[in-house]
Protein backbone atom coordinates (compact mmCIF):
# COMPACT_ATOMS: atom_id res chain seq x y z
CA UNK A 1 0.00 0.00 0.00
CA UNK A 2 2.84 2.38 0.73
CA UNK A 3 4.70 1.79 -2.59
CA UNK A 4 1.26 3.29 -4.60
CA UNK A 5 1.00 5.98 -2.22
CA UNK A 6 4.63 6.99 -3.18
CA UNK A 7 3.71 6.28 -6.79
CA UNK A 8 1.05 8.35 -6.33
CA UNK A 9 2.48 11.18 -4.91
CA UNK A 10 5.38 11.13 -7.55
CA UNK A 11 3.70 11.39 -10.23
CA UNK A 12 1.62 14.24 -8.63
CA UNK A 13 4.85 15.84 -7.66
CA UNK A 14 6.11 14.97 -11.11
CA UNK A 15 3.26 16.70 -12.95
CA UNK A 16 3.68 19.87 -10.47
CA UNK A 17 7.17 19.97 -11.66
CA UNK A 18 6.61 20.23 -15.14
CA UNK A 19 3.78 22.61 -14.89
CA UNK A 20 6.86 24.39 -12.90
CA UNK A 21 8.25 24.54 -16.77
CA UNK A 22 5.40 27.02 -17.66
CA UNK A 23 3.98 28.39 -14.81
CA UNK A 24 6.91 31.11 -13.48
CA UNK A 25 5.53 31.18 -9.63
CA UNK A 26 5.71 27.04 -9.35
CA UNK A 27 9.29 26.00 -8.86
CA UNK A 28 10.03 22.87 -11.18
CA UNK A 29 13.22 21.74 -9.73
CA UNK A 30 11.92 20.88 -5.96
CA UNK A 31 9.38 18.90 -7.21
CA UNK A 32 11.03 17.00 -9.99
CA UNK A 33 13.78 16.19 -7.07
CA UNK A 34 10.77 15.04 -4.47
CA UNK A 35 9.55 12.53 -7.49
CA UNK A 36 12.53 11.04 -7.87
CA UNK A 37 12.83 10.58 -4.05
CA UNK A 38 9.51 8.78 -4.02
CA UNK A 39 9.88 6.65 -6.87
CA UNK A 40 13.37 5.62 -6.01
CA UNK A 41 11.52 3.93 -2.36
CA UNK A 42 8.37 2.62 -4.94
CA UNK A 43 9.39 1.52 -7.98
CA UNK A 44 12.34 1.27 -9.67
CA UNK A 45 11.17 1.35 -12.98
CA UNK A 46 9.63 4.56 -12.72
CA UNK A 47 12.95 5.95 -10.79
CA UNK A 48 14.87 4.45 -14.06
CA UNK A 49 12.59 5.73 -16.11
CA UNK A 50 13.07 9.56 -14.93
CA UNK A 51 16.93 9.61 -14.53
CA UNK A 52 16.93 8.86 -17.71
CA UNK A 53 14.53 11.15 -19.41
CA UNK A 54 16.33 13.93 -21.50
CA UNK A 55 14.32 16.41 -19.30
CA UNK A 56 15.26 15.99 -15.93
CA UNK A 57 17.87 12.78 -16.04
CA UNK A 58 21.13 15.02 -15.56
CA UNK A 59 20.03 17.45 -13.21
CA UNK A 60 18.82 14.87 -11.10
CA UNK A 61 22.20 13.03 -11.70
CA UNK A 62 24.33 15.93 -10.93
CA UNK A 63 21.81 16.78 -7.48
CA UNK A 64 22.93 13.02 -6.63
CA UNK A 65 26.67 12.94 -7.25
CA UNK A 66 26.95 16.73 -5.37
CA UNK A 67 24.90 15.87 -2.85
CA UNK A 68 22.84 19.06 -3.23
CA UNK A 69 23.05 22.21 -5.28
CA UNK A 70 25.96 24.69 -5.36
CA UNK A 71 25.35 28.13 -3.37
CA UNK A 72 25.88 29.07 -7.08
CA UNK A 73 23.08 27.07 -8.76
CA UNK A 74 20.63 27.79 -5.82
CA UNK A 75 21.03 31.90 -6.05
CA UNK A 76 20.57 31.46 -9.37
CA UNK A 77 17.61 29.47 -8.93
CA UNK A 78 16.42 31.73 -6.12
CA UNK A 79 16.90 34.90 -8.40
CA UNK A 80 14.91 33.35 -11.07
CA UNK A 81 12.29 32.60 -9.25
CA UNK A 82 11.41 35.93 -7.60
CA UNK A 83 12.08 37.25 -11.34
CA UNK A 84 9.41 35.57 -12.53
CA UNK A 85 7.28 36.08 -9.77
CA UNK A 86 7.92 40.06 -10.44
CA UNK A 87 7.23 39.42 -14.07
CA UNK A 88 3.54 37.52 -12.99
CA UNK A 89 2.57 40.16 -10.68
CA UNK A 90 2.81 42.83 -13.20
CA UNK A 91 1.75 40.75 -16.00
CA UNK A 92 -1.72 39.42 -14.09
CA UNK A 93 -1.82 42.42 -11.86
CA UNK A 94 -0.72 42.62 -8.10
CA UNK A 95 -1.69 39.86 -6.25
CA UNK A 96 -0.67 39.36 -2.45
CA UNK A 97 -1.31 35.85 -3.37
CA UNK A 98 0.84 35.32 -6.16
CA UNK A 99 3.72 37.13 -4.02
CA UNK A 100 2.30 34.91 -0.90
CA UNK A 101 2.87 31.86 -3.15
CA UNK A 102 6.21 32.68 -4.91
CA UNK A 103 7.51 33.77 -1.42
CA UNK A 104 6.65 30.61 0.04
CA UNK A 105 8.38 28.40 -2.70
CA UNK A 106 10.84 30.24 -2.34
CA UNK A 107 11.61 29.67 1.09
CA UNK A 108 10.77 26.47 0.97
CA UNK A 109 13.25 25.52 -1.73
CA UNK A 110 15.97 27.49 -0.09
CA UNK A 111 15.74 25.75 3.24
CA UNK A 112 14.83 22.39 1.82
CA UNK A 113 17.06 21.44 -0.91
CA UNK A 114 20.84 20.58 -0.16
CA UNK A 115 23.69 23.04 -0.35
CA UNK A 116 26.29 21.50 -1.95
CA UNK A 117 30.24 22.79 -1.48
CA UNK A 118 31.15 20.83 -4.61
CA UNK A 119 31.45 22.35 -7.91
CA UNK A 120 32.02 19.20 -10.05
Amino acid sequence: MRNYLFIFLGAVSLLLGLVGILVPVLPTTPFVLLAAALFIRSSDRLYGWLVSSRLFGGRIKKFREQGGMTMKEKASAIALMWAMIGLTSVLAGFSIYVIALGAAGTIVMGLVIRTSSSGK
